[in-house]
């Protein structure tokens, strides 16, 4: 697109403001629940082994059509199914604030996934057709620290409402938090998107659509049930079942006449590396986070507020970490990837030492929580940059649906599998011992990931 074609600085500054909230309500709608999901057992009478499906829900549903929705944002307009979505995730933002039962409140988190899926990809599409080439990395180098925000934001004001209980509404108050957002954000975006043209020759293929999103259902929750002391369908089964979608998936994309996912997308080294490296990241450190959320509260009987402010430093150091780098992203997007993994691991080493040796107060894991967050800081924005610095706008749809997809999906395995081992280790043995072997898991997962690193960064320039 020509350099006269974008839209003027102001506007452009807006557009990035409306996307940014949307992003910033996903964090939220991600991260609250990882405070509120004790509260929401104990008040709705649930055993323990459904909490990881309070965070995976919403992330499995979101992760699972998000392709699906940034190529109904091809097809129809990316304006137009933004504020579709919007429109829906409000609705079911209400809907999860009054629900009365646990296996209710999973349904409204998927409904709330589903439109977020609608919602979410076209953000990617819309910055890239608002900003030049030249400031795409100062646009995505400030997603890392803004997001970071929402990601402190989410726990704190989930622990500050819960605190307040405004009405009497206890958890729900968190959910009713997401409302509110969805409902100031809607005309900011309906007065400010630009109105990108349709694309009719984008075409649907429904057995696609249909083994995608079987194939990533049924291993997220095959994933998310491992900690179930009963299932209606054995864990193994619903892995097999996925696993057999995604390959059908797979062959069948081969021959298809319009693919799902652009094939030129997996010929580009920086989008194809920041998937790989970014769904190990998300992964390890979302793990990281729920599974200590879960030792604050149910190990060692934490209020909400005190263990949200704990959790919180690592939000703060992603936040210190990400505005000192931002400027540096567009040329050494490499480097900072690598120092942000090896802070991340330096950090979990820590941990390590606290729980091991420290027999002190709790607040001194507010320490390794911090380092780990600057790790992530460096991190984040990163992979992001390096991902989407080469993109055509062409492939802008496919590519945010297919990041996006991926950052999900890494959100709900690792809180998944992390929180599924550690409520497992800690009620069989200590929650101590259970927390321990997590940090050696994503300390390990963390070590696989640095030979993956692309050697050079993408160009945004």
């Amino acid at each position: 697109m020509p350099e006269h074609t974008y839209p003027a600085p102001r506007a452009r500054w807006l557009v990035f403001a409306a996307v940014l909230v949307a992003d910033v309500m996903d964090l939220l709608s991600t991260t609250v629940t990882n405070v509120a999901t004790p509260s929401i057992l104990r008040d709705l009478h649930a055993p323990a082994w459904p909490a990881p499906w309070l965070g995976a829900s919403y992330a499995l549903a979101l992760g699972s059509t998000l392709v699906l929705g940034a190529r109904l944002g091809d097809r129809f307009g990316a304006r137009r199914v933004f504020l579709t979505g919007l429109c829906g995730f409000a609705a079911a933002s209400a809907l999860g604030a009054l629900a009365p039962s646990v296996g209710v409140l999973v349904l409204f988190r998927v409904v709330q996934g589903a439109c977020g899926a609608l919602l979410i990809p076209q953000g990617f599409t819309l910055l890239l057709h608002t900003f030049p080439r030249a400031e795409l990395g100062k646009v995505f180098g400030l997603f890392g620290p803004l997001m970071a925000v929402s990601s402190i934001s989410g726990p704190v004001l989930a622990g500050l409402l819960m605190t307040a209980d405004p009405f009497g509404s206890g958890w729900r108050a968190v959910f009713l938090l997401n409302l509110v957002v969805a409902v100031a954000l809607l005309p900011l975006a309906a007065a400010s998107l630009p109105r990108l043209d349709a694309d009719p020759a984008v075409r649907l293929d429904p057995a696609a659509v249909v083994l995608l999103s079987a194939g990533l259902l049924g291993v997220l929750a095959a994933l998310t049930l491992l900690q179930a002391p009963s299932s209606p369908v054995p864990p193994a089964v619903l892995g097999v079942l996925g696993s057999t979608a995604l390959a059908g998936f797979v062959v069948q994309q081969r021959g298809a006449r319009h693919p799902l996912l652009a094939p030129s997308l997996f010929r580009n080294r920086s989008f194809v590396a920041g998937v790989v490296v970014g769904t190990g990241f998300f992964a390890v450190t979302s793990g990281l986070l729920f599974a200590t959320t879960l030792y604050l509260q149910i190990g060692r009987g934490l209020g909400v507020l005190p263990a949200a402010s704990i959790v919180a430093a690592a939000s703060a150091g992603i936040i210190a970490a990400s505005f000192s780098i931002r400027a540096l992203i567009p040329r050494s997007g490499r480097r900072l990837l690598l120092i942000g993994l090896l802070l991340f691991a330096f950090g979990v080493c820590c941990y390590l030492a606290v729980v091991l040796f420290a027999d002190g107060p709790l607040w001194l894991l507010v320490i390794p929580l911090l380092v780990c967050g600057l790790g992530m800081g460096c991190g984040f924005g990163t992979v992001f940059a390096l991902a989407l610095g080469d993109i055509d706008e062409r492939e802008a749809g496919s590519a945010s649906g297919t990041l996006n997809g991926a950052q999900q999906i890494a959100n709900a395995i690792g809180a998944a599998l992390i929180s599924a081992g550690y409520l497992t280790l800690a009620t069989r043995t200590s929650p101590e011992r259970g927390l321990l072997v997590c940090l050696v898991i994503v300390l390990g997962c963390t070590a696989l990931a640095l030979p993956l690193l692309p050697r050079r960064a993408a160009d945004t320039h």
